[in-house]
């Protein structure tokens, strides 16, 4: 998604802050971290350095803005700021400030003097960070307007616990789109248009869904362990769980922390020794006697063989296990037939 820019910002940004004088200076460069110290400083932290208020240093700030573009060197420079119009439209019309700025420049210093063109141009738009987006530009109002709207209709759309694959979630994005008009988009202005939301995310998976959901935003073992036996389909023992943990998010992971982490948490059942296995599969917790007793209060009454392979679906057993828990007549009594039930 690199985009090369043919002007040289340091450069402009030193010709366009000719007509400033030194106070106005100091707080514009402070502001936009353009002096060589590249933190963008607050107003309440230059107030504090005049002893003057925030809202001092706001119109102050606001003042040298509105003289910068009267400027003519300003206005001279009108193909640069056409050319940074254009990269954003390029990237999609509404493209995340963090995206749009690496995009340019891995150079904090290099990307502080496009912010401050951004907000320096009439034809950029600041969308601020809110509870739903993250902060962005635009160029197009109307576009960023059915873009968000297009990404709350998606997440109203999505249950609360719903993991789907990336493709999949582009396709439901892209027919959002076309449904309010949007045009004809890729997959991949889609992605970055998806990235604008904070309520829809990325697991380290690559699958997506709400950013609530607990497959989403792992924030520990038992959550990187939930993604790997998702990702795995079928039970697995600790130590696969642990070993698969470290190799893909190469995040150690000690074997006896994992099973504590599976012991604990009910999205996880013990199917074996050992073995664990998601409860959304539709296992269930319990000894191997309750695994035979929910089965034959389930089906009736069944053969031996009967029991053995249906526990062998829901558990990773020996076969001489079941039997064993099958023939205990203090759980179990066995009728005319040969077939086993309940006491």
């Amino acid at each position: 998604m690199s985009k090369k820019i043919t002007f040289k910002p340091k450069q402009i940004t030193k010709k366009i802050l000719s007509p400033l004088q030194d106070r106005s200076l100091d707080i514009v460069k402070s502001r936009f971290g353009l002096g060589g110290d590249t933190e963008r400083k607050t107003l309440e932290a230059i107030g504090d350095k005049y002893g003057i208020t925030r809202e001092r240093v706001r119109q102050i700030e606001q003042a040298a803005l509105n003289l910068i573009k009267k400027s003519e060197d300003y206005k001279s420079e009108k193909p640069s700021w056409d050319e940074l119009k254009a990269i954003v439209s390029e990237l999609g019309g509404l493209v995340a400030e963090h995206d749009l700025l690496e995009s340019i420049s891995k150079d904090e210093e290099v990307q502080n003097h496009v912010h401050f063109y951004l907000v320096l141009g009439d034809d950029f738009i600041k969308h601020r960070e809110d509870d739903d987006f993250v902060s962005r530009w635009s160029v197009d109002h109307e576009l960023a307007g059915k873009v968000h709207n297009s990404l709350s209709s998606l997440y109203s759309k999505l249950s609360d616990d719903e993991l789907i694959t990336e493709s999949e979630m582009v396709d439901r994005f892209l027919e959002e789109l076309k449904q309010i008009n949007v045009g004809e988009r890729d997959a991949e202005m889609a992605k970055r248009w998806l990235c604008l939301s904070k309520g829809i995310c990325k697991n380290p998976l690559g699958e997506w869904g709400k950013s609530s959901a607990a497959g989403v935003k792992a924030r520990g073992i038992k959550d990187y362990a939930y993604l790997m036996m998702r990702k795995h389909g079928s039970p697995m023992h600790f130590r696969e769980v642990a070993e698969a943990i470290t190799n893909t998010f190469e995040k150690k992971c000690h074997t006896a922390t994992c099973h504590n982490e599976l012991i604990k948490d009910n999205r996880f059942v013990l199917v074996g020794r050992g073995m664990y296995a998601l409860s959304e599969w539709g296992y269930k917790p319990g000894v191997v006697r309750d695994v035979i007793k929910e089965i034959l209060k389930r089906e009736g009454a069944l053969t031996k063989e009967e029991v053995v392979d249906k526990v062998l679906k829901e558990r990773y057993l020996k076969k001489n296990t079941i039997l064993v828990n099958l023939q205990n007549p203090k759980y179990f009594k066995k009728n005319k037939d040969k077939k086993y039930s309940p006491v």
